[in-house]
């Protein structure tokens, strides 16, 4: 399947586009990286361009995308404006939405705070959508890991000393919970080292389980119900973002399903791909075909 690249003018700066599957006919899939601050991966979602236009671009201070001239753009606003801006640039007037993790809370706050017309489905892979709740769920793991470990992680968030013994708790953690693969792919360990600090650093934190930054309060749970395109939820059953908590997310949303990947933690995508593709293709099969 040839890819197109290429990079899209904005206000702020320019963004790095991929399209896949331009030919095809159905209606296309915007995908939303995570991070904040990681980049586009296309691992586990071949299947899309099957049949159907699939897009991704890097957010500013991302991957192959410029990086601002003040970090203090880094806002939930700002990425907002700019996914509306990919959006256009991409004429992407009819589409389907796909986040992953912080991916998820800027798909939510863009269809809240927009209201934009023709997005016909989201999809919400390991979702960040409430700091808090997140931030609930990480205490939980941490405290059935071992107790150096545990230990390392308190003293590193007490002191402000993220250095070795943090960072050897981090990747045990991330192990555990972020990708179950070993060794991780190339693929990841790639993008793994591409992640922006500054971005990542600034939005949220030193790592996935101790949060600083601006999205420290960030909680869009109270205003799922607002949104009334179809939603398709997905986690790991070892994810990041708890079961429970992606429960309570769809019961929020008028309109929405849920599946639990077995086996399976934050890339579910990528450690169950034939599984993680069968629940995709089912959701968007149902909205393509009409009312059972």
């Amino acid at each position: 399947m040839t890819m197109r690249e290429g990079k899209l003018e904005t206000k702020n700066g320019k963004i790095w586009y991929a399209a896949y599957g331009e030919k095809r006919r159905k209606t296309p899939v915007l995908v939303v990286h995570g991070g904040p601050g990681f980049l586009s991966m296309t691992d586990g979602l071949d299947f899309l361009w099957q049949d159907r236009p699939v897009y991704f671009y890097d957010q500013l201070g991302c991957g192959r995308s410029d990086r601002a001239f003040d970090k203090r753009f880094y806002s939930v606003a700002n990425y907002i404006e700019e996914l509306a801006q990919v959006r256009a640039g991409l004429h992407l007037d009819d589409v389907y939405l796909m986040g992953f993790s912080w991916g998820c809370a800027l798909v939510c706050a863009y269809l809240l705070e927009r209201r934009p017309a023709g997005v016909h489905g989201v999809m919400l892979c390991a979702p960040l959508i409430s700091s808090p709740a997140w931030q609930e769920d990480q205490r939980a793991n941490i405290a059935r890991m071992p107790a150096d470990l545990r230990e390392a992680i308190a003293a590193g968030e007490a002191s402000g000393d993220f250095g070795d013994a943090y960072r050897r708790a981090m990747l045990a953690y991330y192990e555990r919970h972020v990708c179950l693969l070993s060794p991780w792919p190339v693929s990841l360990e790639t993008a793994f080292s591409r992640l922006s600090l500054e971005v990542y650093n600034t939005l949220w934190g030193p790592s996935e389980f101790t949060v600083t930054g601006k999205l420290r309060d960030f909680d869009l749970a109270p205003r799922l119900s607002s949104i009334g395109e179809p939603v398709l939820l997905t986690c790991g059953d070892r994810d990041e973002a708890g079961v429970k908590t992606v429960k309570d997310f769809q019961e929020r949303f008028p309109r929405a399903r849920l599946a639990v990947i077995p086996q399976a933690s934050h890339l579910h995508q990528i450690e169950r791909p034939q599984i993680f593709a069968a629940v995709v293709r089912d959701f968007l099969d149902d909205l393509e075909s009409g009312p059972r």
